[in-house]
């Protein structure tokens, strides 16, 4: 393993997050009320005043990335012209896959459906009927497929590129010099761009945190009868936290990527075991139904703004999902970029928003669908139950309906705990990094002082009101960082153009002087175009 050259912290960068940080946790842990009132009077001025930002840029993303794949520029390779993939179709797939799973979809694949078929969105069908369940399958997937991957694309591409193909270092600011030069990537504005991807990451590693705590919680009592309570949902996070911080320092890579990966067997099998058992015709109409559902009201749905629309359930529903996907977006986004080298923009681009996209819309019809069936055919109340015990006990409530509930209760609640494990493992890794200036490595102080971080600030937000300051978290610390991501475009487009110009010129683009700094995990630097199958990159999950 080659290993990237020492950086020392950027200690502007450094000083600057961690300050903001710590300041919000001990703000939260000395007067939650008054930090909740606060937090909900800015989430309300968000949503009133720039709500339309966050559905306009993901529409923007979207279309940006999609027009990107199929125009001339999908020709570009990112890396060098005559480089191959690094990693076969078929791996590159599979983790692709990884990256999709997680505890996201563990917590909202029962829960989301069911809470939109007993409360439609924005009123537009009856409740408990299945013209309800049609539009409730139809709002997951509009939250959970094409948007959410187009937000990772846009990070990821504009890193693959510039990495890549120009040998700058894997830092989101480097990806602005096209626009604001050198000098200005290591000035103010290139350190504040590198603050707010750090801010972005903690507090939405926090906003998964708090959701796997409530959801191991629930499992826990629905195996054991422990009880529910913000008490033992705290204990889960220290507990899973340490983990996490030793898996993050300890260099034990291959045992979290070992776990990842039987992890994504379990979630197979578990997903598998629904079909069979469950109602596997209904499940099958479903994923038909609601994929056209969903092609059929795309713009529709993409456009909604609280102007003529329910601004409460906009801002809890779809701003806060795309203020949690942008949040992840430096993560992801690095991950998906590490895997990608060799791709063509094309490639990279239809790989990744189409392919996640299935495998989601695959997981929703299951999950979804059996919920749904259980309502609209069977014993019902699973509805009843998460209006009045909250979304964490989704799940469990569905595995309660078949065979062998205990087991697969019990395979539900250790995977939510893995994705944990390799999700915030990750995510510290990645702030480490983005405050030493690029550095694969960073020092085991700074990776477990901003693990500890991100579980503070999960632990202070599920005191100051669970699932709702978790939400109100992400969008506002997420916001800031849009513009960044709009930026990014923006660069990207501009470097591009320059380079098409260049080529019809006849004089080529010369790489970057700069050396390359590898991504995310332990992939040496290209001397020569890499074999198929190259250099194995740790999946890690949402």
């Amino acid at each position: 393993m080659q290993k990237t050259p020492g950086s020392p912290v950027d200690k502007v960068v450094f000083w600057v997050a961690a300050v903001i940080a710590a300041s919000f946790v001990t703000w939260g842990a000395l007067a939650p009320k008054a930090m909740a009132t606060a937090t909900q009077a800015l989430l309300d001025t968000i949503i009133d005043w720039f709500g339309w930002s966050f559905v306009l840029s993901t529409v923007f993303f979207l279309g940006f990335t999609l027009f990107l794949s199929f125009s001339r520029y999908g020709r570009i390779r990112l890396g060098k012209d005559d480089e191959v993939p690094e990693f076969r179709t078929s791996s590159w797939i599979a983790m692709m896959f990884s990256v999709g799973m997680g505890i996201g979809l563990m917590f909202w694949g029962v829960a989301e459906p069911i809470t939109h078929f007993a409360t439609p969105p924005y009123g537009l069908a009856e409740p408990n009927t299945k013209q309800a369940a049609q539009l409730a399958m139809g709002y997951a997937y509009f939250h959970w497929a094409f948007h959410p991957w187009a937000i990772y694309a846009v990070v990821g591409l504009a890193i693959a590129y510039f990495s890549f193909r120009k040998g700058l270092p894997n830092l989101i600011s480097s990806a602005f010099t096209p626009l604001i030069g050198e000098a200005g990537v290591r000035g103010p504005l290139g350190k504040s761009i590198d603050v707010l991807a750090v801010l972005a990451t903690l507090f939405g590693t926090a906003t998964s945190l708090g959701l796997g705590a409530q959801q191991i919680n629930s499992g826990l009592n629905f195996l054991w009868h422990t009880g529910e309570s913000t008490g033992i949902a705290l204990a889960i996070i220290a507990v899973m936290s340490v983990l996490f911080i030793l898996s993050a320092i300890s260099g034990v890579g291959k045992g979290v990527q070992f776990l990842s990966n039987v992890n994504m067997v379990v979630a197979v099998l578990l997903l598998l075991f629904l079909l069979a058992v469950g109602p596997t015709v209904f499940i099958m109409n479903t994923l038909i139904a609601s994929v056209g559902e969903y092609l059929r009201e795309l713009v529709p749905m993409s456009f909604r703004t609280a102007a003529f629309e329910d601004g409460k359930w906009l801002g809890g529903w779809t701003i806060f999902y795309w203020a949690w996907w942008v949040s992840w977006a430096p993560f992801v986004g690095t991950f998906i970029a590490r895997i990608s080298r060799g791709r063509t923009i094309r490639e990279f681009v239809v790989g990744v928003i189409f392919i996640p996209s299935g495998v989601t819309m695959v997981w929703f019809a299951i999950m979804g669908g059996s919920a749904l069936y259980a309502e609209l055919a069977g014993a019902g109340g699973i509805a009843a139950a998460v209006k009045d015990q909250g979304p964490a006990v989704a799940l469990f409530l569905l595995l309660s309906e078949y065979p062998a509930a205990a087991l697969t209760s019990f395979a539900a609640v250790v995977l939510v705990g893995v994705f944990f494990i390799s999700g915030a493992d990750a995510g510290a890794i990645v702030m480490g990094m983005l405050c030493t200036r690029g550095n694969l490595h960073p020092p085991s102080w700074l990776v477990m002082l901003w693990g500890t971080l991100a579980a503070a600030a999960a632990s202070v937000l599920l005191v100051m009101g669970g699932l709702g300051a978790l939400q109100t978290a992400a969008i506002i610390f997420a916001a800031p960082f849009l513009a960044v991501m709009v930026g990014l475009c923006g660069s990207l487009w501009k470097a591009l153009r320059n380079e098409r110009r260049s080529a019809r010129s006849g004089n080529r683009m010369p790489l970057s002087s700069l050396p390359h700094v590898p991504l995310l995990h332990d992939a040496p630097e290209h001397k020569q175009p890499p074999q198929r199958g190259g250099a194995r990159a740790k999946a890690q999950s949402r």
